[in-house]
């Protein structure tokens, strides 16, 4: 069920471009790309015009759009490598004091582990809430909520391009500086992932999904990690 009292903006990082595997967010399995997945997976939680899909303005993302206009999903374009700019461009858009980023590549995310993220966030003053910093939920499972004025801070500093690239890395590197704080899973399930990164990760989730019996939004993240996955 949709909540309407959350006011979180969910940014989904995507681009096409990937170099091991391109255009891997649009690859379709059962004849649904795996952006979809991750959005209706989103959308069980968050109400649609809460989520909106961070990608660049190279040419080569227009299919990313063409999708976005398709399935009326709120949608921005910003720099391709400058990612932390394209980011807080989007949160800037959405006049969003703070919000979720997700990666594209997460199709299965557990809105659950969103929420919880967000709970920890509303009880403190912090930059950044996180759950990889030291990570213990499975690698496609990655949550981040930011500040949006501490994103602000960093882009007004000296980055390198790995850190524009990579957004919340200088706040891991220097975490000295800000108030980061860290939520960990009951059990280190770091060594499972969940993310489609390479080939082998894409046909690992084709597994997955096929097993489904229910609707692939009814899965929690433990459901799919202890009845679905196979190491």
């Amino acid at each position: 069920m949709n909540n309407n009292n959350l006011t979180f903006p969910v940014i989904i990082q995507a681009r096409l471009s990937s170099e091991r595997l391109p255009n891997k967010v649009l690859e379709k399995i059962n004849g649904k790309p795996l952006i979809e997945y991750l959005i209706n997976r989103i959308n069980t939680t968050f109400n649609r015009d809460l989520i909106l899909l961070a990608t660049s303005n190279e040419k080569n993302d227009d299919p990313l759009i063409d999708f976005c206009k398709k399935n009326k999903v709120r949608y921005f374009r910003g720099s391709l490598n400058n990612v932390a700019k394209r980011l807080y461009d989007a949160a800037n858009e959405l006049n969003a004091k703070s919000f979720v980023r997700i990666s594209g590549d997460s199709p299965l995310i557990d809105s659950e582990i969103i929420l919880k993220g967000i709970k920890y966030f509303q009880k403190g003053n912090y930059d950044l809430v996180t759950n990889i910093f030291p990570r213990s939920y499975p690698v496609g499972q990655s949550v981040e909520i930011i500040k949006t004025n501490s994103l602000e801070l960093i882009l007004s500093r000296k980055m390198n391009s790995s850190e524009k690239e990579h957004v919340t890395k200088y706040f891991y590197d220097h975490s000295n500086e800000f108030n980061v704080f860290n939520f960990l899973n009951d059990e280190d399930l770091s060594d499972y992932r969940l993310v489609v990164d390479t080939k082998l990760d894409f046909n690992k989730m084709k597994k997955i999904i096929n097993k489904m019996v229910y609707p692939h939004t009814k899965y929690s993240m433990n459901e799919i990690i202890y009845s679905l996955y196979e190491k």
